[in-house]
């Protein structure tokens, strides 16, 4: 991941917003009303699959763990990976959907 890149800048954000969390914190609804662990893997999920289309290979399914406290982890890993196979326009695209989701959480 490059420091400055957008999704780089709001991964950052968001692990700074929930890296702290306990399980229960995880386990709560978000906004939309889904447990906020579900919502964060979801969002995992998306990215890895945008990288899978970036780097031209089969999507596969993103473990879920059984602790959520690996969620912000997952997340930066696929997020640099993003960063360093998807091109300019996909990674703006996967910051807009890191803030949408922050937003939610």
């Amino acid at each position: 991941m490059q420091p400055d890149d957008p999704l780089t800048v709001t991964v950052g954000r968001l692990v700074g917003q929930v890296g702290h969390w306990t399980p229960s914190r995880w386990a709560a609804s978000g906004a939309s009303g889904v447990p906020r662990g579900d919502t964060m893997h979801d969002l995992v999920q998306w990215l890895a699959d945008r990288c899978a289309e970036a780097e031209g290979r089969d999507r596969l399914p993103v473990p879920r763990l059984d602790n959520d406290l690996a969620l912000p982890d997952q997340l930066k890993v696929v997020a640099a990976d993003l960063t360093r196979f998807g091109g300019p326009a996909l990674v703006d695209e996967a910051a807009d959907k890191v803030r949408a989701v922050r937003g939610q959480l």
